[in-house]
């Protein structure tokens, strides 16, 4: 795997989330605050950490990631055309009516993407279900599963948090999107969310807690967990709508779609030149 430098993946962070703007504002999709809290950790898992071939996207020895937080999937797709898995003009399509980008994901729309999901609480037990496959087939791959903390509201999320360790899975991490705010509220406010790190670890998982828009913090956990003797759980605090200033901790942005100014407000902040042709 090439091991892109830090400054490549702030740069290709910033073109990231100004395609997710440009694409919820064409296709008039919502989510958009929770896509942008989510690009570093995506990035990082795509550029240093997962073994996945755009060329052989079914290949039975990939890493496998699973967006359990579906309603960011624009963060996904747009990650996955940057890679390589299918040309970035399809992107200008997203949300439209007979596109392959639907505003929720569902299974080999696009080639990369492994699983339906969106209905909350699902992804860690489909992605569960890949990694005991893998301990029970002999193979040796990673499985990634990322998580919103207003997922974990779910009573599924934490049965499946309970099993991975009795199975041994050192083959899962799930990374917690905690970006502080669900649909309705802040996510305090609604359930009992916090100690989350504390919760994962009386679960039997080896847990860490980063900063989820530090793509460094990100990487020197990848890096350091390239072995691993339990299943891993990553807390990674993250603002909603990170990169743009208009959009940081406001959660209108949850359900919002930005107007032509605002997309020109923040392709300035983002610094993305003119010449820079998101789409092509």
């Amino acid at each position: 795997m090439q091991k892109h430098s830090i400054s490549f993946l702030k740069n290709l962070a910033n073109t990231i989330r100004y395609q997710l703007i440009e694409m919820s504002h064409i296709g008039k999709a919502s989510h958009l605050g929770s896509s942008l809290s989510c690009v570093d950790l995506i990035i990082a898992a795509y550029w240093r950490f997962l073994n996945v071939n755009p060329m052989n996207p079914l290949d039975p020895n990939r890493d496998r990631f699973i967006l359990s937080k579906g309603h960011a999937v624009s963060t996904l797709y747009a990650v996955l055309s940057a890679k390589g898995f299918f040309k970035k003009a399809l992107l200008k399509t997203f949300n439209q009516e007979g596109s392959s980008l639907p505003e929720h994901p569902t299974p080999k729309c696009i080639p990369g993407l492994e699983a339906a999901t969106g209905s909350l609480g699902h992804g860690l037990s489909l992605g569960i279900g890949h990694a005991l496959a893998g301990k029970i087939m002999n193979k040796d791959y990673k499985v990634v599963v990322l998580l919103s903390d207003g997922e974990c509201n779910e009573g599924s999320v934490w049965e499946a948090a309970m099993f991975a360790p009795k199975k041994n899975l050192n083959n899962l991490i799930t990374i917690v999107d905690y970006n502080k705010w669900q649909a309705t509220g802040k996510s305090e406010e609604i359930m009992q969310i916090s100690p989350l790190k504390e919760k994962w670890q009386a679960f039997g998982w080896q847990t860490y807690e980063i900063d989820g828009n530090d793509l460094q913090d990100i990487l020197n956990i990848f890096e350091k967990n390239s072995s691993r003797e339990k299943p891993i759980a990553i807390i990674a605090h993250t603002i909603k709508g990170k990169g743009i200033s208009f959009m940081e901790n406001d959660n209108n942005w949850h359900y919002r779609i930005p107007t032509q100014e605002e997309v020109k407000l923040a392709k300035e902040e983002l610094k993305i030149g003119d010449h820079e042709k998101c789409f092509c």
